[in-house]
């Protein structure tokens, strides 16, 4: 379970008050490949973005598998549109690593990706290391 998860709440939209909820997820999970261990106890922040800004839907922090086991968005507020993840990496890596320069090359790793079909599951891993990263649509 995401420690600390914290959901938005916000007004039904038209899909629930028509009955057509959507059964999609967002979920996410963060591996190390510098130590070659999970994540754990990254803060992750989920954004929406939208023609009038940015709404922050969720936050929440990693566990000891660098997971969160719960989606960070799921169903009807799971909509096509354009969203944010936002991994504190540089506070993972100064808590665990000596020796990296002051301040770090990473600190907020930002990873904006576009949902088209919010009927299914987006799952967007985080590979890190102190001066690298990669993601990609995993399933």
């Amino acid at each position: 379970m995401c420690y600390g998860l914290e959901r938005r709440s916000h007004a039904p939209s038209a899909d629930i008050l028509l009955g057509e909820a959507s059964m999609g997820k967002l979920t996410t999970h963060i591996l190390d490949t510098a130590g070659g261990v999970p994540a754990a106890g990254v803060r992750i922040e989920l954004a929406k973005i939208g023609e009038g800004g940015e709404r922050l839907l969720a936050t929440a922090t990693t566990n000891a598998g660098g997971r969160c086991d719960s989606p960070l968005l799921e169903g009807p507020e799971f909509a096509a549109g354009i969203y944010e993840l936002r991994f504190a990496v540089g506070a993972y890596f100064g808590e665990r690593s000596r020796g990296l320069p002051s301040p770090a090359f990473l600190d907020v790793v930002p990873v904006r990706f576009g949902v088209a079909d919010p009927d299914s599951h987006y799952h967007v891993p985080l590979l890190i290391s102190p001066f690298g990263y990669s993601t990609y649509r995993g399933s």
